[in-house]
């Protein structure tokens, strides 16, 4: 069977299939919506910075439209989401608890969040820390007295806050539910109770080769490469594991016209491989991304399949930033064409678009203009938005939009 040859726009049509981004969603959002999504990208990363919604929720939105992002706190509540460092702190379904168990078992590798020097030092308190959650019930660092901080983060953590961080590392205590986007604390066992390791968890070498798997399918189409930075998988080889996939016909090779290496495309694109050999498949979304979306958050596959130079600014000194504090990539029809540094103005009902670089060599037609403009007033509108307010951005766009527009 001769090998599938198709172009670099239909690979990444391909990969926007994968990650649930081909095409707008054409009815309302439900909750269960937000699980689904989660299972198809397989984690939903978590970050803290809210100059505009939170990036979990801006994920969601970007495949979901107008949802309520309660319902992502409301299903980690109800145990069908779990919290744990995947690719990095993340959401993830509970049916892959077992996936990750390793890691809680055998915290030694997980770097800086887990530190054992610390634990030798303060394990009475850890201990007496668990005791209280135990007798208590549910706790937040909040609870506990905090000290002044310093700059350097977890290492100016007040104690208690290292010791919940160390107890959630190793797996002793799982994230209950978040309030406020805060933890809340409470023992593994009594929010799993029938959990057991000796039947539940992998193996290491076992999870590490499901999580190989599992990022196949989650990318759609790929190279080895790529694989290992889904989960953040260190020293682990997949050509193997890919060539015992490619014979179960689990995925195919294909050659992408202008790229070099050899690519696969996970069996589950069967259908949309087809019409990527046609020429047929494209992407009708155009959407802010998260920087902390799938599709961008692997800086060197984002250059390679996309052609796109992503770097998120926020902890580059402001003298040093070229595009803004926390610039949202611009996806527009399989494309990424650019970056928009945006900031929500809540008490005042203002959507800022402080500026909006395009990629070099983007040409404004008319309908890129109106998905641009579209896209905006979508996000504005899903913040709460009464008005959208334009800073730099090209002089193209300003002559057609002026100073801004209204929300309706």
């Amino acid at each position: 069977m001769p090998t599938p040859v198709i172009s670099l726009s239909s690979a990444r049509a391909l990969h926007l299939a994968a990650q649930g981004l081909l095409s707008p969603t054409k009815r309302k959002a439900r909750p269960a919506d937000v699980i689904n999504a989660i299972k198809r990208m397989g984690l939903l990363q978590i970050d803290t910075i809210s100059i505009v919604a939170r990036s979990p929720y801006l994920v969601l939105f970007s495949r979901l439209g107008d949802y309520q992002p309660e319902w992502l706190e409301q299903a980690l509540a109800a145990r069908q989401l779990f919290e744990y460092w995947a690719h990095e702190a993340c959401f993830l379904p509970i049916d892959d608890f077992g996936l990750l168990r390793h890691r809680m078992l055998d915290p030694q590798g997980m770097g800086w969040k887990h530190s054992q020097e610390w634990v030798n030092k303060h394990h009475a308190a850890i201990e007496d820390l668990l005791r209280h959650v135990e007798t208590q019930g549910p706790v937040r660092s909040a609870d506990f007295t905090a000290e002044k901080r310093g700059a350097n983060g977890w290492w100016d953590w007040k104690p208690e806050k290292r010791h919940l961080e160390i107890l959630f590392t190793t797996g002793k205590l799982m994230v209950a539910e978040r309030r406020n986007f805060h933890r809340v604390y409470d023992l593994t066992q009594r929010l799993l109770p029938d959990w057991d390791d000796n039947i539940h968890a992998l193996p290491q070498a076992e999870a590490q080769q499901e999580m190989l798997r599992r990022s196949c399918r989650y990318l759609g189409i790929f190279k080895a490469e790529w694989l290992a930075d889904y989960y953040r998988l260190k020293r682990v080889a997949p050509k193997k594991l890919l060539e015992t996939l490619k014979q179960q016909g689990e995925i195919l090779p294909v050659t992408i016209n202008e790229l070099e290496g050899t690519f696969y495309v996970h069996q589950s694109l069967a259908a949309e491989l087809v019409l990527a050999e046609q020429g047929k498949l494209k992407s009708s979304v155009t959407s802010l991304l998260s920087p902390f979306d799938p599709v961008v958050w692997d800086r060197r596959r984002a250059l390679e399949l996309f052609n796109f130079d992503y770097r998120l600014e926020c902890y580059t000194p402001k003298e040093k930033r070229q595009y803004g504090y926390f610039t949202l990539p611009l996806l527009q029809r399989g494309q990424l064409i650019g970056r928009v540094d945006a900031k929500m103005h809540r008490k005042q009902g203002i959507f800022e678009i402080i500026s909006l670089h395009l990629q070099p060599k983007t040409r404004l037609s008319t309908q890129r203009c109106q998905d641009i403009w579209q896209a905006i007033t979508r996000t504005a509108q899903w913040h709460g938005a009464q008005q959208v307010s334009l800073g730099n951005i090209p002089a193209q766009l300003a002559a057609e939009w002026g100073a801004g527009w209204p929300v309706e």
